[in-house]
């Protein structure tokens, strides 16, 4: 039997549309996974009674998806920032991952959180990026035991420098997992956000993937794929070569074409990018 793909998507494309419609598109595409912002659900993830968070759960369930995990995780509430220098505000921010982990936990089995958030841990009051890389490790070691216990696996991404100054190669993000030193924190690739990596992504996709538990597919500006001129078949190759058992994402950030739109050719785009990869 050939090797098959694990697609998902990320709720926050299909912006303003009711979550249960949007499910049901979803599937109907043809994805099994979806990705929640937790901003598009509530302001804050402790605003999200026990009720509604078993409607979520149940609606993916019952329109034949899996929860996947959260990402885009401190756009809401305002003000958080988990690497300053302010202890206070980083203990408060670091405490709104934890109740994360728990509504992650709670919308299914062994989610992941992708740790991207390039405006709350980025430098701030004179820090310097190795400074703020130092918080952001004591930050996570104190978390991950409690995401361990809840079955939740958080994922430090790289990120650009046009977007942070802290994490910005996967190797650096890969460091940082080895330094915490938990099963509950792990990395991921996300083609858009390695613009700035010396190496061909497939060369560092193939180097950590032992650490890789999430790939985020879009174009290196953003848009959705076959919009640009990314060639996704090399790290495709490669999670293919390797038994890749985790989900491969679609999250895009131009939302102009329309949530179906983006959905389908996303989708069928790298249908056929996959195809091409017997041939």
């Amino acid at each position: 039997m050939s090797f098959q793909f694990k697609h998902a998507i990320c709720n926050e494309i299909y912006e303003k549309w009711p979550f249960r419609d949007a499910c049901q598109s979803m599937r109907r595409i043809g994805y099994t996974g979806i990705e929640i912002s937790p901003f598009t659900l509530a302001e804050s993830p402790s605003d999200i009674s026990p009720g509604q968070r078993r409607e979520y759960s149940d609606i993916i369930q019952s329109e034949g998806l899996r929860f996947v995990g959260l990402h885009w995780l401190m756009v809401s509430p305002k003000g958080l920032h988990v690497t300053t220098p302010d202890r206070d505000l980083r203990e408060r921010s670091w405490r709104h991952i934890t109740d994360l982990i728990d509504l992650c936990a709670y919308l299914g089995e062994k989610g992941v959180m992708v740790f991207g958030s390039p405006k709350q841990r980025c430098t701030v009051d004179g820090l310097t990026p190795a400074d703020a890389a130092r918080n952001f490790t004591e930050g996570l070691a104190a978390v991950a035991p409690h995401a361990q216990q809840r079955g939740v696996t958080i994922l430090v991404e790289a990120l650009p420098l046009n977007q942070c100054d802290v994490i910005t190669t996967l190797g650096e993000a890969a460091a940082i997992v080895n330094q915490v030193n938990s099963p509950a924190v792990r990395t991921m690739f996300d083609s858009h956000n390695a613009v700035d990596e010396s190496e061909p992504h497939a060369v560092l996709v193939d180097r950590y993937l032992d650490l890789i538990r999430h790939v985020h597919i879009n174009e290196l500006d953003g848009r959705h794929p076959g919009t640009g001129s990314y060639d996704f078949k090399p790290v495709l190759d490669v999670l293919r070569r390797r038994g890749y058992q985790h989900w491969v994402s679609l999250e895009a950030f131009d939302f102009t074409p329309g949530s179906e739109k983006i959905a389908n050719d996303s989708l069928r785009f790298i249908e056929k990018e996959i195809q091409q990869l017997a041939l």
